[in-house]
């Protein structure tokens, strides 16, 4: 069984900086690590090929500084990674974002599931994952918490929901966004770090996967940012309102109802 995980590269620090003239993030001199979520789909990727076989194949859409974060995923079990990367695909919104990472599947060949994080830390869209299943017109399910049963032809999953889970059934090949309930990330070996420091990253450009440049980065994203502010920050410490629950509580709506919140 074939299956591709797709990862992103995002700013560690909680700081994030934004380009007041581009719209977009400021990544020199931040460091950088794999989007949380997509480490789970890399672990689950991973599990699905010792109980099956097959390989799993890594691949994100980033600057080559981004092929630390793929060598970081081979240490974690992945056998091969890609890079893809051009000036082109520069200033991607979601959707020119997934139709690249589409088309460097397209690349790839055949696959039978297609892991991806639930969204990433530095857009929190979710919209990405989603996208690429329409693109490559393959069936997807999200918020993914276990997967109960798997063969060549079928997948049958548990996808968590706000006051449950249902319990659903596709065919494959299938598209699935995970959530961090689904397992827990096994720690790198030294072996893996070993095995890293040695693969050899194919880095794949527009050219290389066909894409029309018209759907690419800036080209190809219908979202653009118009403006950027930081929320104005209201010095003070606030009010405190103290006494037993009934008489604070009615405190605090006649206080919201004063300056008119409710």
């Amino acid at each position: 069984m074939n299956i591709i995980v797709c990862i992103k590269q995002v700013p560690k620090t909680a700081d994030v900086q934004i380009d007041p003239e581009t719209g977009r993030l400021k990544r020199e001199g931040v460091e950088s690590i794999i989007n949380s979520f997509d480490e789970y789909a890399i672990e689950e990727g991973v599990r699905i090929k010792e109980k099956t076989g097959g390989k799993v194949i890594v691949i994100t859409m980033g600057p080559p500084q981004a092929e630390s974060a793929l060598r970081e995923a081979v240490s974690k079990g992945a056998d091969e990674a890609v890079l893809v990367s051009d000036r082109a695909f520069g200033g991607a919104d979601t959707l020119a974002t997934s139709y690249a990472l589409s088309s460097a599947i397209k690349f790839i060949g055949s696959y039978d599931i297609i892991l991806c994080g639930k969204q990433a830390s530095d857009g929190d869209t979710a919209q990405v994952g989603p996208e690429i299943a329409e693109t490559l017109n393959i069936p997807h399910i999200a918020y993914v918490k276990k997967i109960e049963l798997i063969d060549d032809k079928s997948i049958k999953i548990e996808r968590m929901m706000e006051y449950g889970c249902d319990l659903i059934e596709s065919p494959v090949p299938v598209l699935l966004t995970v959530v961090k309930e689904i397992n827990t990330p096994r720690i790198v070996s030294l072996k893996g770090k070993m095995v890293a420091k040695k693969a050899v990253i194919k880095v794949l450009n527009a050219t290389d996967v066909d894409a029309d440049t018209k759907k690419t980065g800036l080209n190809g994203s219908p979202t653009q940012v118009m403006k950027i502010f930081a929320p104005l920050q209201k010095n003070g410490s606030g009010e405190k309102f103290s006494g037993a629950a009934k008489e604070v509580a009615t405190a605090l709506v006649k206080r919201l109802s004063e300056i008119r919140i409710i």
